[in-house]
């Protein structure tokens, strides 16, 4: 008998034992389970959070092409605002499209609707409402294009020029014209990725100590 109850103590102890381990690993996963679902839980507050804040509060946008240079530099990334935006003089916009043109422009707003505007093609002016519009950024010659420039900006429009004026496609040529308000996806208000030419390379670089704000 006192075999018998050893072997039966042992068996019970390893039965326990065993009980304990499978407890064990039972609470192990649980917990494993739990931290996963916390995990994808933060993960889609996240990705929902994004998707938000690209709809209704800024984008990131690449520039395509030299016609905002000195300002903006080819591959340059900025970061754009859109919420409650209204165009305002001096702001750099990014445009949805032209009269013509179907691919999205980014410009500079000269003339908002309301204002009167005359360019002095000859001496490189331009009055806005008699005045005298100071331009350090411009680079190159404000050359005349093929568009009727209307004296005063109409109502939901907007005139818009590049930077780079002696190669900027902007409202002096038909194919963008003026711009309604609605095709204004917002303001560019950052250089996030910058670039610039590095040891007088033609090709832009990425230069991150030219991380700025555009109107610095």
């Amino acid at each position: 008998m006192r075999i018998d109850d050893e072997m039966y103590n042992e068996i019970f102890n390893e039965q326990e034992k065993s009980n304990k381990e499978i407890q064990k690993i039972t609470i192990n996963n649980d917990a494993i389970s739990v931290n996963l679902y916390d995990w994808v839980n933060s993960i889609i507050v996240a990705v929902v959070a994004v998707v938000i804040l690209l709809t209704f509060c800024f984008r990131l946008i690449d520039v395509d092409g030299r016609s905002m240079e000195p300002t903006l530099i080819d591959t340059d990334k900025v970061i754009v605002t859109n919420l409650f935006y209204t165009p305002n003089n001096g702001d750099v916009v990014v445009i949805s499209h032209g009269e013509e043109y179907d691919q999205p422009l980014i410009k500079r707003v000269i003339a908002i609707e309301g204002q009167t505007l005359d360019i002095d093609f000859e001496n490189n002016k331009i009055f806005v409402n008699g005045e005298l519009v100071d331009e350090p950024y411009i680079q190159g010659e404000t050359i005349k294009r093929d568009a009727e420039i209307p004296s005063v900006i109409p109502e939901g429009k907007v005139f818009v020029l590049g930077d780079n004026r002696e190669v900027s496609l902007d409202s002096r040529s038909h194919e963008v014209g003026l711009i309604d308000e609605e095709s204004i996806i917002g303001k560019a208000q950052l250089v996030i990725i910058p670039h610039s030419y590095c040891d007088g390379s033609l090709k832009p670089r990425l230069d991150l100590s030219k991380i700025r704000s555009i109107y610095e």
